[in-house]
């Protein structure tokens, strides 16, 4: 089978194209690893691993065989289109990890500046912080053994980089909001620049609702608790975003002028807008991550957040420091990354008691415990059900009946009622096609509605309608994730917006682009919690079936979890741990002894 006939989409035979101009020589072999770099890109991996496809047919439709490892690294060490780290080609060869050269460049700057940031450490008062961490951390007394909440906090003061992790309910929001008091406790504090930011939106809001609510409550002067930030924006924005173009506003020639930045939701990060973010960050400033480690990956290429808190660990000198400050008993682990001694996890979630089924569940999931998964949702707990042999009509019956509540509310046009009664059930999916995704249960359970509203099938707004927002609108302030639902204000039906100073409403020509928002996917739920989670798996087994998407699903409920899967669907999901192929972890390694920084940003960041 010739070039020509591989089956490649658009986006790859563009690139086919591109290195052929580049080297009409290039053989088969060369061109096939950079057609699948490009594959890879889609899956959410950064690179290729050469060892995973060496010897393999890469496309089921074709009899290509790629060359056994050896002499495939042999030829694209020997192409003009193939250079090691800093140099001006397409592809980037780094060790048994081939890179597309603009990701090779965003992974190599991303590890650099990290880890010249944590070299830097910033001067502070000691005895200070100890006082700070003694009196904001009181409340925390009762609970047994370390108190990793102040630690984080002890670490974020003392340290340029923290990366925070945490289940749903252990706290991160408090954590920050305290490590911020303390922060600005210390010397010229109060002349401190601290920004918020996120992924999305909504999580952007969140974060800056959870912020102010927590703020009075602090042990801190009222002259300081005006300076704690109040509004977040999101990470595009933030950097200044151009549209479809790859370069932003803010870079190291032109920082932001912060002096902290936390970033919630950062396991949502991709590498390429991590890269840019910590690029136009200030060498002197402060970056606090907050995210969950074990939920799933951004969507776009790379898993930084998890690799960040690989290799964790306090060695001797960090570990007496921490406990010096703030007589918290730290343990001495000797971290394998040199990044380990800035990650803190917290364990201890506020959410699930002890005796919680959800909580547990979850944490025989993350250890990939498929007998005790099974097990655990066969012992009737009263906030986990397991419904194994699901049918389209029972599974839309039951949806129905869940929102019933919520579309009776929804009648009477109030918009504070409708939002509550809408969060406390919501419907999860694995993916977005087929019988059981988000396109087909939505349009499936609409179809209901509308027969029971008697509306023509083709009205498209009806009082109860939630919808979702897909793409950023700055003049309307509506960001992709945020939800809105279609309530009649009396005259006209309105399409009602949760916001700081309650509601927004807008006609519904006025929308930017939306879907239907009964169901939704596990990924677009990240970050929103719901008393209820109605968790729907597909009938087949599938690649997106993992331990992070089962976790971050049945983790978004407070008070119950409803599973509509067969026992091998469960069983594959948590069997399977999902893994990008990336070399970010690789490079923050204590052996990693050699450096690979990219050239000029400029020249590089550009190819392809």
């Amino acid at each position: 089978m010739s070039l020509a006939e591989w089956p490649l989409g658009p986006l790859e035979r563009a690139l086919l194209g591109s290195l052929q101009r580049l080297d009409p020589h290039a053989g088969e072999a060369v061109l096939a690893a950079a057609v699948l770099c490009c594959e890879a890109l889609g899956r959410g991996d950064v690179c290729l691993l050469l060892a995973r496809w060496a010897g393999q047919r890469p496309w089921a439709e074709s009899d290509y065989c790629l060359p056994a490892l050896a002499a495939w690294q042999a030829e694209l060490e020997a192409s003009t289109l193939v250079g090691a780290a800093g140099a001006y080609t397409p592809l980037i060869l780094f060790g048994e990890r081939l890179y597309l050269a603009r990701y090779q460049a965003y992974e190599a700057q991303l590890a650099g500046q990290l880890l010249a940031r944590t070299a830097d450490q910033p001067a502070i008062d000691e005895g200070r912080l100890s006082d700070s961490l003694q009196r904001l951390f009181a409340l925390n007394g009762g609970q047994a053994g370390t108190d990793w909440q102040c630690l984080a906090a002890a670490q974020a003061v003392r340290q340029r980089v923290t990366v925070i992790s945490g289940g749903p309910g252990t706290g991160k929001t408090t954590t920050v909001v305290r490590l911020l008091a303390a922060l600005l406790e210390q010397p010229g504090g109060e002349r401190l620049a601290i920004g918020l930011a996120a992924p999305t939106g909504k999580a952007a809001a969140r974060m800056a609702e959870a912020i102010r609510n927590a703020r009075d409550a602090l042990p801190l002067a009222d002259d300081l608790k005006a300076l704690l930030p109040d509004e977040a924006r999101t990470l595009h924005r933030l950097l200044g975003s151009r549209g479809d173009s790859p370069a932003v506003r803010h870079h190291a020639g032109n920082p932001l002028a912060l002096d902290v930045l936390v970033v919630d939701e950062a396991s949502m990060v991709d590498l390429a807008l991590m890269a840019k973010l910590v690029d136009a960050l200030p060498a002197q400033a402060r970056l606090i991550l907050l995210g969950d480690k074990d939920q799933l990956s951004a969507v776009e290429a790379g898993a930084v957040f998890a690799e960040l808190c690989e290799g964790r660990g306090f060695d001797a000198l960090a570990a007496s420091a921490l406990q010096r400050l703030s007589g918290q008993p730290v343990a001495v682990e000797t971290p394998t990354s040199r990044l380990g001694a800035n990650v803190v996890l917290l364990t201890h979630s506020h959410r699930f008691a002890g005796d919680s089924g959800i909580g547990e569940l979850a944490r025989r999931i993350n250890r990939g415990d498929v007998s005790g998964t099974l097990s655990l949702l066969q012992e009737g707990r009263t906030d986990l059900h397991w419904h194994s042999q699901p049918d389209t009509s029972s599974l839309l019956q039951r949806i129905e009946q869940g929102y019933q509540t919520y579309l009776q509310v929804a009648r009477n046009g109030d918009a504070a009622s409708a939002f509550r009664a809408f969060n406390a059930f919501r419907v999860l999916c694995a993916q977005r096609e087929g019988n059981f995704g988000e396109v087909g249960l939505n349009a499936a359970l609409e179809a209901r509605i509308k027969r029971r509203l008697s509306l023509p099938e083709r009205e498209r707004w009806y009082p109860g309608r939630a919808v979702m927002v897909r793409q950023n609108d700055y003049a309307l302030g509506l960001f992709n994730g945020d939800i809105g639902l279609c309530l009649h204000d009396g005259q006209s039906l309105r399409i009602h917006f949760e916001s700081v100073d309650g509601f927004r409403t807008f006609a519904p020509a006025r929308l930017p682009s939306h879907d239907t928002a009964f169901a939704m996917t596990v990924h677009k739920s990240q970050g929103s919690e719901f008393a209820e989670v109605l968790l729907v798996l597909p009938e087949q087994p599938g690649q997106l079936l993992n331990r992070a998407l089962l976790y971050t699903g049945i983790t978004r409920a407070r008070n119950r979890v409803e599973i509509w899967a067969q026992a091998p669907r469960i069983s594959e999901a948590v069997a399977s741990k999902a893994t990008r192929a990336a070399g970010l972890a690789l490079r923050l390694r204590c052996s990693t002894l050699a450096s690979d920084t990219p050239p000029a940003p400029d020249a590089q960041l550009g190819l392809f």
